[in-house]
């Protein structure tokens, strides 16, 4: 499967999504995230002719988890609202190649995408066409010879977990484009969208939602050995 759902009601499908699923279409022209919610969506409810999905934030390709897609025009734009207003948690899983400096801290960034290799920069100031990025990070503990963390963006910029960590110098697992020397197998890389909070935008109810984790070795031993509900 290349996704899961995780909830769904009259406005919203959250999904569970696999690692190496495009969420949006690119030069590739491979089959994205929003393709086959459509699929789903038009098969479920037996629709004929076009079927409204809209995406209301992205995840990188090598990344798994989470992924909020609205089924009407009216919470589109009210999760759009939401997102822009930081009125969202999201919680992030990252397996590192280093231990961070400290147990728990705030990483703030200026980050400049180069656009012809697909790979953004962070800087300690601010630059010309720069995005200010704000992530808090928690140790967790280590594991194997790995470094496990809880990350939650305050800020949503491309790459920016990954940038922002590697600059710090813990390179999250398999991610070739910021320094990790080995792929994975799978050519994924350990980030894991694990969480998101926010209040419904239609019923204006509170929503938590968790994303088990991936089926690939690694994760898996980390939820056997972990004792993880899911």
């Amino acid at each position: 499967m290349k996704f899961s759902v995780i909830y769904e009601d009259n406005h919203l499908l959250v999904v569970n999504k696999s690692a190496n699923l495009l969420v949006q279409g690119d030069a590739t022209g491979d089959m994205t995230l929003v393709d086959l919610a459509k699929e789903y969506l038009k098969t479920k409810y037996n629709k004929t002719g076009n079927v409204f999905c809209g995406l209301v934030h992205r995840l990188d390709r090598p990344v798994s988890g989470l992924v909020v897609l609205a089924k009407t025009s009216k919470c589109l734009e009210r999760m759009n609202k939401i997102f822009q207003q930081r009125e969202v948690q999201k919680t992030y899983w990252a397996i590192v190649q280093r231990q961070p400096p400290q147990a728990k801290a705030t990483l703030q960034h200026w980050l400049v995408k180069n656009e012809a290799n697909n790979t953004v920069k962070a800087y300690t100031k601010e630059q010309k066409g720069s995005q200010l990025a704000i992530l808090d990070y928690r140790y967790i503990k280590k594991v194997q010879e790995l470094h496990w963390l809880e990350v939650k963006p305050l800020t949503g910029r491309p790459h920016q977990i990954r940038v922002q960590l590697a600059t710090m110098g813990c390179v999250i697992k398999g991610d070739l484009k910021y320094g990790y020397p080995t792929p994975n197998l799978d050519a994924s890389i350990h980030l894991h969208a694990r969480s998101i909070d926010f209040i419904h935008p239609i019923q204006q109810i509170p929503i938590r939602l968790e994303a088990s984790l991936p089926q690939e070795p690694f994760w898996q031993w980390l939820k056997k050995n972990e004792k993880l509900a899911n």
